[in-house]
């Protein structure tokens, strides 16, 4: 028989080593491949069996809001930090898109989200990036898109939250020695957030859950929107990664056509989570 160890690699994905132990014929499985780790080593019993990958049905699924405490909390501190930033962010992005298209009932739980699943994960260590709380501008910012009156009120109340934000930003900013590497890891594990919440919306082939999907949206435009914001670092560090990055990213938003999302998925989940896979593994070369 064979002993098998799952080691995970993130974006849903684990590898199963296996090594030999008894006489036996081993249990069929996925394909072998070679998949290097991008930030994590494998243990040296990797280099004596099999690596596998095999795909986790509820890890993925964990990567969306759901699961997100689970997830989140195996990342350092300040990149779970970050990443909640950023997935605060993309709700706000996608939402803004939905008001901009008078989506109102569409765009309204992307304003309520914020303070319901994320704030409450960080409004303790704001102080230590110098942030004042702002659970107040968030709260008031949803209000006024029940409102649906887009006009000055909306912009004020947006540009209070997204000061906020940019605060949060600069706070994360001046604690890191490798600022475009740490917003690369960020924008990657946002990007995993998105595969999960995109295998939400689907049920039976159909996307069924539009939230989901919009929140799936709204988080890989941000990924891309901060992996842009230091493409001028990384450019200077590695031009061929960056390149690798942008393909993908540009192979993966097709899969979202339009803040309203389609009847009939454009991409399934499997598609999409290659999709970010091929990413994070051209990210891995620039954090």
């Amino acid at each position: 028989m064979k002993t098998k160890t799952k080691i995970w690699l993130g974006v849903g994905a684990f590898v199963v080593i296996e090594t030999a132990a008894t006489a036996g014929s081993p249990r069929p499985g996925p394909e072998t491949f070679a998949w290097p780790s991008v930030r994590p080593h494998l243990p040296a019993a990797a280099a004596a069996g099999a690596i596998r990958v095999a795909q986790q049905p509820d890890h993925a699924r964990d990567a969306g809001e759901g699961g997100e405490a689970g997830t989140l909390a195996r990342l350092p501190p300040e990149l779970a930090f970050a990443v909640r930033i950023a997935l605060l962010r993309g709700h706000l992005l996608v939402g803004d898109e939905l008001v901009k298209q008078q989506q109102w009932n569409a765009a309204l739980p992307h304003f309520l989200h914020p303070t319901e699943e994320l704030y409450g994960d960080i409004q303790g260590e704001l102080a230590g990036y110098n942030v004042p709380p702002f659970d107040a501008a968030l709260k008031a910012l949803a209000q006024v898109v029940k409102t649906r009156k887009v006009g000055a009120d909306y912009a004020k109340a947006l540009k209070r939250v997204n000061d906020a934000l940019a605060a949060a930003e600069a706070g994360m900013k001046a604690r890191q020695s490798n600022w475009p590497g740490f917003v690369v890891e960020a924008a990657v594990e946002a990007l995993k957030a998105a595969s999960g919440e995109y295998e939400e919306a689907i049920v039976g082939g159909r996307i069924a859950k539009p939230v989901e999907y919009q929140d799936a949206r709204g988080f890989v435009w941000e990924a891309e929107r901060m992996i842009e914001s230091v493409a001028a670092d990384l450019q200077r560090q590695n031009v061929p990664a960056l390149r690798e990055v942008r393909a993908g990213m540009a192979e993966l938003k097709p899969a979202f056509p339009s803040p309203m999302p389609p009847r009939m998925p454009v991409k399934d989940q499997a598609t999409v989570l290659g999709d970010v896979a091929r990413i994070e593994l051209a990210a891995g070369k620039l954090m």
